[in-house]
C-alpha cells in the first residue's frame, strides 16, 4: 500500500467526533491522581469491550493499566500507548468542563486534581484510533495493541506493569509508538531520530540541624539557612559545572521546614529534580549535587550527614532510527508542511520506553500541538510564546480540542499502519 493510500484509507474510516469530544471532556472533568487511576481505566476497558471487534482486554496490570488486544492475522505486533494519570493541581482555566476533583494523594493529604498534562487527550485519541483501527481490519494484518498505562507522572507506571506480568498477559511488541501533547500550534506533528526526552531524576534531601527558640539562634543550627545556601549553590552546577554545549536543568521544587513563626526547626526538606540528555553530563551533574548538600552542611556545622533519597527515575527516551524513518515517511505524506521531522528534543521527560527496552524492542515517540492557532499565532508575532502559551503543568494549560484530538487520533492510525498494512 502508498504512503498515499493511508490518506484515503483513514478517510474511509471518519471518527465520530461528537463522541470522543464529549469523552474527552468528561475525562478532562474527572481525572484521577497517580495510583488511582480506577474509573478512568474502567471507562477506558468498558469503551473497548463495546466495540466488540474482538480486543482481549487485560486489566488490573501494575495496579491500574490495562491493555487491549487485536489479534488480525500474521504480521507485526505493533503497542501504542497512552498515559492515563492527572495531578495534583489546582485548575485555572475557565473551561465549562474544568476539573473541580480533589483527592487524597499516596500521603493522605487532601489535594485538587487536573489533567494538567493532556493524559485525558492521550486516552481519548488511543480509545479513538483503536475503534478507528478496528474497523480497517481487512487492509491490515498483524497484532494491535492499545495499552493504558498508569503513574506516569511519579515514574513508575511502565516499569510497574512489566514487573507484574504484562508480557505474560499480551504478546511482547515488536515497535512500541506513544506521542505527547505539547504547548505547540494546534496540528503541528514534531518527530525526530535519537533523543527525543530527557533523563530525570529526582532526589528528597533531608538536612538536619538543631532546632530551637526563635529568639535564641546562637543556641541552634539552623536547617532553613543551611538549605538556603544549599539551593542557591545548586543554581551554579549547571552555569559553571557543565559544558555550555551540553544541556542538564537542575531545579527546586520545594523547600519545607518548620511550622511556625518562633520556632527553629530541626530539619529541612528540599525537592530536586535534575534533567539530562548525556549520561556523562548525568553522572557529572549528580555528583555534583551530593558534593554540594554534603559541602553546605558541613560548613553550617550540621548535626550529622545529610539524607539524599532519590524518589524518582526517567530514562532517556531515543527513537529508534529505522523505525522512526519509516514513521516520519508517513507523518510527511499525511501531514504535510505541519509535520517537523527534527523537533527538538525535550526537556520533560516519559517513561513510555521501558514498555520497549525491557524486552530489547525498538521505539518512537512524537508530539502534537495544543495551543489554539489565534493565540499562538498572535503571541508569537509579538514574541510573548514564552508569557502567553501555557506550558504542560500549568493551571492554565487547556490544549483546544480540535484540531488536536484529530491530528492526535490520525497519528496514531498513521503510525501503526505503517508497520501493519497490507501490500
Amino acid at each position: 500500500m502508498a504512503l498515499s493510500d493511508l490518506s484515503s484509507l483513514l478517510a474511509s474510516s471518519p471518527v465520530d467526533f461528537d463522541f470522543y469530544e464529549a469523552l474527552y471532556k468528561h475525562f478532562h472533568s474527572q481525572p484521577e491522581l497517580s495510583y488511582q487511576e480506577a474509573q478512568t481505566a474502567a471507562k477506558a476497558a468498558s469503551l473497548l469491550r463495546s466495540l466488540n471487534a474482538g480486543y482481549q482486554v487485560h486489566t488490573s496490570i501494575g495496579g491500574h493499566g490495562l491493555a487491549g488486544v487485536l489479534k488480525n492475522g500474521p504480521g507485526k505486533t505493533v503497542l501504542l500507548r497512552a498515559d492515563m494519570d492527572a495531578l495534583p493541581v489546582k485548575e485555572d482555566t475557565g473551561l465549562e468542563y474544568a476539573s473541580k476533583v480533589t483527592m487524597r494523594d499516596n500521603d493522605g493529604v487532601n489535594k485538587p486534581v487536573m489533567h494538567a498534562c493532556g493524559h485525558d487527550f492521550h486516552v481519548t485519541a488511543l480509545l479513538a484510533a483503536a475503534e478507528r483501527l478496528a474497523k480497517l481490519k481487512e487492509s491490515w494484518s498483524g497484532t494491535l495493541i492499545v495499552l493504558f498505562q498508569p503513574n506516569e507522572e511519579r515514574a513508575g507506571g511502565a516499569q510497574m506493569m512489566v514487573d507484574d506480568g504484562l508480557y505474560g498477559k499480551i504478546p511482547i511488541p515488536d515497535i512500541v509508538l506513544g506521542q505527547h501533547v505539547m504547548p505547540q500550534r494546534t496540528g503541528y506533528i514534531g518527530c525526530r531520530i535519537g533523543n527525543i526526552m530527557s533523563e530525570a531524576d529526582s532526589f528528597k534531601i533531608t538536612l538536619f540541624g538543631r532546632g530551637g527558640h526563635g529568639s535564641m539562634p546562637h543556641r541552634t543550627v539552623d536547617p532553613v539557612v543551611m538549605a538556603a545556601s544549599v539551593v542557591m549553590k545548586l543554581q551554579t552546577i549547571v552555569s559553571r559545572e557543565v559544558d555550555p554545549d551540553q544541556f542538564a536543568v537542575v531545579t527546586v521544587g520545594s523547600l519545607q521546614a518548620g511550622q511556625t513563626v518562633n520556632i527553629i526547626s530541626d530539619k529541612a526538606e528540599v525537592l530536586v529534580n535534575v534533567r539530562t540528555q548525556n549520561h556523562e553530563v548525568r553522572n557529572r551533574v549528580l555528583a555534583s549535587i551530593r558534593r554540594v548538600v554534603k559541602g553546605e552542611c558541613e560548613a553550617s556545622g550540621a548535626t550529622k550527614e545529610p539524607l539524599i533519597e532519590e524518589t524518582t527515575h526517567f530514562p532517556l527516551s531515543v527513537n529508534d532510527e529505522a523505525v522512526t524513518m519509516e514513521v516520519q515517511k508517513s507523518f510527511r505524506a499525511f501531514f504535510g508542511e505541519q509535520f517537523d521531522p527534527n523537533t527538538a528534543c525535550s526537556t520533560a521527560s516519559e517513561d513510555y520506553s521501558i514498555l520497549g527496552s525491557s524486552q530489547g524492542k525498538p521505539c518512537c515517540f512524537w508530539f502534537f500541538g495544543g495551543t489554539d492557532e489565534k493565540v499562538w499565532d498572535d503571541a508569537e508575532k509579538r514574541g510573548r510564546l514564552a508569557e502567553d502559551v501555557p506550558v504542560n503543568h500549568s493551571p492554565f494549560f487547556a490544549p483546544v480540542i480540535q484540531p488536536t484530538l484529530a491530528a492526535g487520533i490520525d497519528a496514531l492510525c498513521l503510525a501503526a499502519l505503517t508497520f501493519v498494512k497490507k501490500s
